[in-house]
Order: C-alpha cells, then structure tokens, then sequence
C-alpha cells in the first residue's frame, strides 16, 4: 500500500473526521465564549467593582521610555481568560451530562431481546457443540 493512499485511507476514517469537526466547532465556541465573557460579563463585573476594566488591570514592572515599550504583568487579561475557561469548562460538563443523560434514556427504553423457546435452546446448544469439535 503506497503512503498516499494509507494516508487518505486514515483521514477519511470517521473518527478522523469527527475529531476535524469537533475542533472547529470548538475554536469557535472559544471566540464565542471569549467574546461573551469580555463584552458582555466583565464589564458589570467592572462596574460594580468601581469602574474597573479588566483587560487594562497590570502591575507596571518598568516604565515605557522613548525607545521601549513598558514591561506589565497583564494580571487582568489573566483573569478574564481564566473566566473564559470556567464558562467553557461548565458549558462541556453540561453537554457531557445532557449526552449521557439522553443514552442512560435510549438504553432504558431499548427492550431486551425476546427470551428463546425451547426448539431454539436446544439448537444454540447444538450449534455450538458442533463448533467445539471443529
């Protein structure tokens, strides 16, 4: 089997493409969720902290001169990323439950398979007395 056609035959697997999918949805849940937590959750967060916005929270550890930009540590964009994550993280835990939750409910409603009469009893066993001396 040459590479090419071991390669297409790996990447058109299901799984593969599953998992393209779900990363893109993903990044784009992440932009949606970036932009919820910075436009629309941090700012009354900011208001009802006194006016505070966030992204510009920073320790200054050197002052910008003529020639260089000052050094921060940015720790407010920390602390909004660290929001974003939270929300990510509770939006995946209620997908995963609600996603268990629907199978634990299609396992309960699929019945179990109708039991054997006796003809068919006798035939498993013989079936598979015959397969044991092969």
């Amino acid at each position: 089997m040459s590479f090419i056609s071991e390669f297409k035959k790996f990447a058109l697997r299901g799984n593969v493409v599953d998992l393209a999918v779900g990363i893109i949805i993903g990044a784009a849940f992440g932009k949606i969720v970036s932009s919820l937590v910075g436009d629309m959750i941090m700012p009354p967060i900011g208001i009802l902290l006194g006016g505070v916005d966030f992204s510009d929270l920073a320790i200054t550890l050197k002052s910008a001169t003529a020639n260089t930009p000052a050094v921060a540590i940015s720790y407010g964009r920390f602390i909004q990323t660290i929001i974003d994550f939270l929300i990510i993280a509770f939006a995946i835990f209620m997908l995963v439950k609600i996603m268990s939750k629907l199978e634990r409910k299609k396992a309960e409603e699929t019945p179990p398979p109708p039991a054997l009469t006796k003809d068919q009893e006798l035939l498993t066993d013989i079936i598979n007395l015959l397969k044991d001396k092969k």
